[in-house]
């Protein structure tokens, strides 16, 4: 029987979980929903959904002003976004990328046979190494594609002079990136182009697309092109390969209606951010990775560190009580790119050239935040944390009896085998 203590609090200890609702890591922003509404009727009473109309226009243009790019392409999803840009940009051979990422960053190369070299990232930064990047340069290497981890910046100024350098083209994931700056200028606006995301989840979304920024004419009328099957200005005039990477009139609506609110939706982030910091600060084994604040920043994700030796709790058991508690933290990104199919199997080898992605991947946890999270959600999730580092033995072995519990006995197995 337990002791009655302050950890009978926890779920894990058969108390009820502090959210009777599951908070996710990523509810979505939407912004005024009644001009929402009133973008989607006007779609609606127009019946042109698709194919280039006047609110994928209007968000193209008003992207293109708010990251101060020169070309605006907006596309269905980030993905397709990836693809198009390196197809684009004529990418063969081998692109170095980060192994810590989304997947989607590796199997847009992958999809059109380009082989993505995984490469370690600054333990620091979570973005790539660039002297790492140097020694995995071969002569079948075509580009380098860098992923703006969390909002903040890769090391733009090193990875630019070593693609000037070795003749490589470089462009950037910046899915997370919407409103972050680098010595001032934003995102978007380095390498060949930047990629943006408006998944759900994202910062800002259009309930589910992408856009492509770029200052290179040549490169963005190519895009243009791609995008939409290859059709030139006129009827039937197809002008190269393409596919169909096309944003619809109600993802734009939505893309529209969020640019409109950005500002408010950094201000809630920031707040959430810096209750974070204060209410988790001088807590043993738990980092919070700090942003930047001399920067812009859409400050999105709460992102954590956790140094299973100082808590004495991993970051595996730690997601298992918040969990416990409809606090569905992440793992990001776990396992890494690199032991996702098909990598492993095609680069066996590969953690060998990865030490800090595989520490990181084994100690990072995001948490919720957004509009969607309170101030009262944020104490109480801080509470959790701090409860379950204070009494982590306890905690521990709470799991390890479940994990037990779950292990079928002789008997069971014997009449398991039987029922067969």
């Amino acid at each position: 029987m337990l002791k009655t203590t302050q950890s009978t609090k926890l779920a894990i200890f058969g108390a009820a979980p502090a959210f009777t609702q599951k908070l996710h890591v990523g509810r979505p922003n939407i912004g005024d929903r009644e001009q929402l509404m009133k973008r989607i009727n006007d779609v609606l009473d127009r019946k042109w959904f698709s194919n280039n109309g006047k609110y994928v226009q209007e968000f193209e243009k008003k992207l293109a002003e708010f990251t101060g790019a020169k070309h605006c392409i907006a596309m269905c999803n980030g993905t397709i976004a990836l693809e198009i840009v390196i197809r684009a940009l004529g990418l063969t051979g081998e692109v170095i990328v980060p192994s810590f990422t989304f997947v989607a960053t590796a199997h847009a190369l992958q999809w059109q046979e380009i082989t993505p070299v995984f490469c370690d990232i600054d333990p620091e930064t979570h973005t790539l190494d660039p002297a790492q990047v140097e020694r995995l340069i071969t002569p079948r290497t075509g580009g380098i594609m860098g992923v703006h981890v969390w909002g903040s910046p890769c090391q733009i100024d090193e990875l630019t002079e070593l693609a000037q350098r070795r003749n490589l083209k470089l462009a950037f994931d910046a899915s997370h990136a919407v409103g972050c700056s680098y010595k001032g200028r934003m995102l978007g606006n380095f390498g060949e182009a930047g990629v943006f995301s408006f998944h759900a989840t994202k910062f800002l979304n259009a309930f589910e697309g992408g856009a492509v920024v770029t200052n290179n004419d040549e490169l963005a009328a190519k895009i243009r092109l791609m995008k939409n099957f290859g059709f030139g200005p006129g009827y039937d005039n197809v002008m190269y390969v393409g596919t169909n990477g096309k944003m619809n009139e109600m993802s734009a609506a939505m893309g529209i209606t969020g640019l409109e609110s950005v500002d408010d939706f950094i201000a809630t982030n920031y707040r959430n951010y810096k209750q974070y910091q204060a209410e988790l600060r001088n807590l043993p084994g738990v980092r919070l990775v700090p942003y930047n604040e001399a920067e812009k920043n859409n400050y999105q994700y709460i992102i954590l560190e956790i140094d299973e030796w100082e808590a004495g709790i991993s970051r595996n058991e730690l997601v298992k009580v918040l969990h416990a508690e409809n606090v569905l933290a992440r793992r990001y990104f776990y396992p890494g790119g690199h032991k996702m199919e098909p990598y492993r199997s095609y680069f066996p080898n590969a953690h060998l050239l990865l030490p800090e992605t595989e520490k990181l991947t084994e100690k990072v946890m995001s948490l919720p935040t957004g509009t969607g999270v309170t101030p009262e959600d944020i104490s109480k999730i801080c509470g959790i944390i701090r409860l379950a580092i204070q009494e982590s033995d306890r905690v521990r072995r709470a799991l390890q009896d479940e994990l037990l519990a779950t292990v079928p006995t002789d008997k069971q197995l014997e009449t398991e085998i039987t029922v067969r």
